[in-house]
């Protein structure tokens, strides 16, 4: 079995990268070592390395946007299976397997050994996602998060928190769509369309905390129209899972995906990498991602 690194150098730390390549020299497995020099690289290298048709154990190291361009190369090839080495900030889909767990990623050894599962993979408009997609408000968060990663002390979470403030306070809330999703129709403005197959996004927010990543269904959240006011009261209840309290405010369905206009640009958030439409189709993918992990962890939910 082939194992292939791809380790994207901008991601995390500056010394993170040597580090674990001195750390990849002492695996007794057939390894090879490739970093990223431009966005796409590491899609094409695991597209390729899957193509091949040997069994393959493909590391994105790096952040949520190595391993999606990961996924999105490696995505419906049985031969093939991905995992994440944590050097970025989020790392998102990671806490699937308990937030308290993800230096366990780090044992390449470990990792190297570990257990597979098929993952189910989430279609946006013709892009791959293995953890969530947002659209709305959250996105355009996500998209503008970055303006802030470079200030003094704030990173991740922090950075995500910045950017939902100066969205939430200085930009229109809530946007006109038509959204469609199984017997639901709504026309009017919305605020929020999360659509889930793992549990965490934005840092640590868990819209919905009991779905499973391998069960053939998608969790989605439909957030109408809210106030300022309202928003900043819910929006901590919205990031523990909390959906069912409100249901005159959110709309739950679990199924194979939503489709939403508007006639305003849609900004939508696939495991972060950003896309933008006035049409989102979003779907449950008929290809699978065989995803790797450390023996003795599991993705069960935990509430």
């Amino acid at each position: 079995m082939r194992h292939i690194f791809i380790i994207n150098p901008k991601a995390g730390k500056k010394k993170g990268a040597k580090l674990l390549e001195e750390n990849i020299r002492k695996l007794d497995v057939p390894y090879e070592i490739v970093y990223t020099k431009q966005a796409g690289d590491a899609h094409r290298i695991a597209q390729e390395a899957a193509e091949g048709g040997d069994e393959v154990r493909i590391y994105a190291c790096g952040g949520d946007g190595t391993l999606n361009e990961v996924v999105n190369g490696a995505a419906g090839y049985g031969n093939a299976a991905v995992t994440n080495v944590p050097l970025g900030t989020g790392n998102d889909f990671l806490k699937l397997f308990g937030k308290e767990n993800k230096a366990r990623f780090t044992d390449l050894k470990a990792l190297s050994e570990g257990p597979q599962a098929a993952m189910d993979l989430i279609d946006c408009n013709g892009h791959l996602g293995l953890n969530t997609v947002c659209a709305g408000l959250d996105a355009r968060i996500a998209a503008d998060k970055d303006k802030y990663n470079g200030l003094p002390l704030v990173s991740g979470i922090g950075a995500y928190a910045i950017s939902a403030v100066a969205n939430a306070l200085f930009k229109s809330i809530s946007q006109p769509m038509t959204v469609d999703m199984g017997d639901f129709h709504y026309e009017g403005e919305g605020t929020i369309i999360c659509v889930c197959s793992g549990r965490y996004y934005g840092g640590g927010f868990m819209p919905v905390g009991d779905n499973m990543p391998d069960d053939g269904l998608l969790e989605t959240l439909v957030v109408r129209k809210v106030s300022r006011l309202t928003f900043f009261r819910l929006i901590g209840e919205y990031g523990k899972g909390r959906y069912a309290k409100y249901p005159d405010l959110i709309q739950y369905d679990q199924g194979d995906g939503v489709t939403v206009r508007s006639p305003q640009e849609l900004v939508a958030a696939v495991d972060g990498e950003i896309l933008r439409s006035h049409e989102l189709n979003i779907r449950l993918s008929d290809k699978k991602i065989n995803f790797f992990y450390p023996a003795g962890l599991n993705y069960e939910p935990k509430v």
